[in-house]
């Protein structure tokens, strides 16, 4: 099997405790042990990420940014779900 015809995989590190992943890259690989160590190998060399997710892309399912107004105008009437109503208490770094 050549590495053209392995499975595209997305991948996604976090820094440090507390913060959310975030997408550094894709790769490709035969499977998903493979893919972690590939990541990890590549993506955090310098020991910059505590977690790793490795995704494939065949499984995500995206909005597209030409239709980003029809799919999120919805939300913009839920006034609750704006962070006006919340006090962030002192001290807290990461939400």
């Amino acid at each position: 099997m050549s590495d053209v015809s392995w499975p595209l995989w997305e991948v996604f590190v976090r820094a440090r405790r507390g913060l959310s992943h975030t997408h550094v890259g894709s790769l490709r690989a035969p499977d998903a042990a493979m893919a972690l160590r590939n990541a990890r190998d590549l993506y955090t060399r310098r020991q910059e990420g505590v977690s790793i997710w490795v995704v494939p892309a065949a499984g995500i399912t995206a909005s597209s940014p030409d239709e980003k107004d029809a799919f999120f105008e919805p939300a913009a009437d839920k006034v609750y779900r704006h962070p006006t109503f919340y006090q962030v208490p002192d001290g807290v770094a990461h939400l």
